[in-house]
């Protein structure tokens, strides 16, 4: 078996446009890849220099160990067709840390070639320290390291209108590219006396002339493959150690920077004309709204749900002569009604993730969705529940009866099977199911839980005791799963 690197394997060299903070596995089966892809059907041309995230260099000097070359090998359904395809990955052309390079980190801005900063650095990344200090070497934030890089860019173009950067952050926070920009301000006024004279006209330059993106990116990225790695580097022919497993699905929903226009950014970034799943848009809303509607919101419900009924696997839920239709019911009847996008769209969006579900490389077991519940519900369902009841004058069965199960799962022991119930959540939230379930009147119960608005549903929700007709269906489905069990009461429900 051959060693992976640049002498046993092709690697395409291109110009050094890309600056990528983080290395992580998401990076690499994510940008990474599109990156390739474009560079392959595109004249795109160009390469990625990452930026070591942590301290910690374990997963970069396995990258530099391999020339930067990697596979990622990616599973799942995807119209309709099983995939298992191997990509190898040549796009990044070195990795340094700012840690212990610092110079070199710095001296990334005076190429003038580098346009695009794409980052990963987890949620809690994109926050403000004040305790960051321009000096710093480096400032321990990300977005004080990226404002350190913008100022040496800055000063060594002066403050030149076609050498700001794209910034498209990839962390999983809603308006991620917003809260990154106002925290770069926030860097520029805190480090006003050190900036001098030049802090007008780096504020003016960064406002102007750097574009920051917000995004919403999508892929189940497993990781490095450790069970299967000695088959995998048989089937390559190569001992790649940093293998990266994927789904086959993706989605990169880029919203253009307020100060430029979607005609330049897809010039820029010619994504959609690789013909990847990468849309580039006047605003991301829509699209995250659509992700946490039809992927996690039908997630949440099925969970309680299909664990009741004796299913343990996501995939087998779906498979499911009852539960199969109880997701389709509450996903493409309920839920994909109380948005407002295209419905062409929303079907073809719905039976994607349905793709996903049915992923036959990933047994996710159904407990795995099931920590914080409760908290979830309130912000994946609740709100295309009183979106349906409001649109349709009647309350949505299906995640009404998810709601019940949730509560029922709430309240421990055992299942038919034998199989013990472990509910996770807030102990405040499981302090009050115990209590209420000790009464054993499944009618408290309900009200118990749908008027805990301090502790689960949140002001801007209230009393869901209020939501006409809520409570008494709620209690209907608990008495339901109680005399009848889940399975049964699911039956009942997608037949009616």
């Amino acid at each position: 078996m051959k060693a992976l690197n640049k002498l046993t394997a092709p690697k395409a060299v291109a110009p050094e446009r890309i600056i990528q903070f983080g290395e992580g596995n998401f990076l690499r089966a994510f940008v990474d890849w599109i990156i390739k892809n474009m560079n392959d059907k595109t004249d795109f041309n160009s390469s990625v220099v990452v930026v070591q995230g942590t301290p910690d260099a374990f997963v970069m000097q396995l990258l530099q160990g391999q020339d930067c070359l990697y596979h990622v090998n990616l599973q799942g359904r995807l119209d309709g067709e099983v995939i298992n395809s191997f990509t190898r990955v040549d796009v990044i052309s070195r990795g340094l840390s700012p840690f212990t390079q610092f110079d070199a980190f710095l001296a990334l801005a005076d190429q003038p070639e580098m346009r695009f900063v794409i980052s990963n650095t987890t949620e809690a990344g994109i926050a403000f320290d004040p305790e960051c200090k321009l000096n710093d070497r480096p400032a321990a934030s990300y977005p004080g390291k990226l404002t350190q890089l913008l100022y040496r860019r800055f000063k060594t173009f002066n403050g030149a209108a076609d050498k700001g950067f794209i910034i498209m952050p990839c962390e999983l926070i809603f308006e991620n590219g917003h809260h990154l920009k106002e925290i770069i301000f926030k860097y520029i006024d805190l480090w006003k006396e050190d900036l001098g004279s030049d802090y007008e006209a780096f504020r003016a330059w960064f406002e102007n002339h750097c574009y920051v993106c917000a995004t919403l990116v999508d892929r189940i990225v497993p990781g490095f493959p450790r069970k299967e790695i000695n088959q995998i580097q048989e089937k390559l022919g190569y001992k790649d150690n940093i293998v990266v497993q994927g789904e086959a699905f993706h989605l990169w929903v880029i919203e253009r920077a307020s100060n430029m226009s979607l005609e330049q950014l897809r010039a820029e970034f010619p994504a959609e004309k690789a013909g990847l799943q990468v849309l580039i848009t006047d605003s991301e809303a829509p699209y995250h709204e659509r992700k946490v509607t039809l992927l996690n919101g039908p997630h949440t419900v099925l969970s309680p749900v299909a664990f009741l009924s004796g299913v343990n696997i996501v995939r087998d839920a779906c498979n499911h002569p009852v539960i199969g239709k109880y997701i389709h019911k509450v996903q493409f009847d309920e839920l994909m009604q109380t948005l407002n996008l295209p419905m062409e769209e929303l079907q073809k969006f719905g039976a994607d993730v349905l793709e996903r579900f049915n992923n036959p490389y990933v047994d996710h077991q159904v407990t795995s969705i099931m920590l914080n519940s409760f908290p979830k519900f309130q912000t994946r369902d609740l709100p295309g529940l009183k979106t349906y009841l409001e649109r349709k004058g009647e309350l949505p069965k299906g995640l009404v009866l998810g709601l019940a199960a949730l509560i029922t799962y709430y309240k421990g022991g055992k299942r038919e099977d034998g199989t013990e119930i472990v509910p996770n959540d807030d102990q405040k939230i499981m302090d009050l199911l115990t209590r209420l379930w000790s009464s054993g009147d499944t009618r408290k119960v309900a009200e118990g839980v749908l008027a805990a608005k301090d502790l689960i549903w949140g002001e801007e929700h209230g009393d869901l005791n209020q939501i006409p007709g809520l409570t008494d269906l709620v209690t209907e489905y608990l008495d339901s799963i109680a005399s009848k069990g889940m399975l049964e009461t699911v039956k009942e429900v997608v037949e009616a």
